[in-house]
């Protein structure tokens, strides 16, 4: 299926001041060179616009405007499948968090693995590695300073 975006990893790119930004801008635009399929659900375009804005997370946050454009240019990239929860997802994601236990803390991320693997997406482009690794069945790929 692809490569599931997480929002860390929109954030690495966005933001010129991440520690991680330029080499995830060359990862991305190795993505881009091998039209590599990217997966991207909306929940991942919100919180990379609340997040990206927020100025106590960075000295110079994007303004809003420019948030809202950066992620309508990911959700409309050629490259990118449009991923949405499902029945099957939400069903998945109650399993996961009775199985594995998890709190409140790991809604978001549980929804959007269940989202990504009821898709068929196999990998995740992450700086959360730990997020995804509980479930034991995504391989992830991160960006390194």
């Amino acid at each position: 299926m692809g490569k599931g975006l997480d929002t860390s990893f929109l954030l690495q790119v966005e933001v010129l001041e991440h520690p991680a930004h330029r080499q995830a801008v060359q990862l991305r635009d190795r993505f881009v060179e091998k039209d590599e399929r990217l997966a991207l659900a909306p929940q991942i375009l919100s919180e990379f616009i609340h997040v990206s804005t927020d100025p106590k997370r960075f000295q110079a946050p994007l303004e809003p405007h420019v948030a809202v454009d950066r992620a309508q240019w990911w959700w409309n990239l050629r490259e990118v499948i449009q991923v949405f929860p499902t029945d099957e997802s939400t069903s998945l994601f109650f399993h996961w968090m009775k199985e594995h236990r998890l709190g409140r803390k790991r809604l978001l991320d549980t929804q959007l693995a269940a989202t990504y693997r009821a898709a068929g997406v196999d990998t995740i482009v992450t700086d959360n590695v730990r997020d995804f690794t509980v479930f034991g069945c995504f391989k992830i790929i991160t960006v390194t300073c």
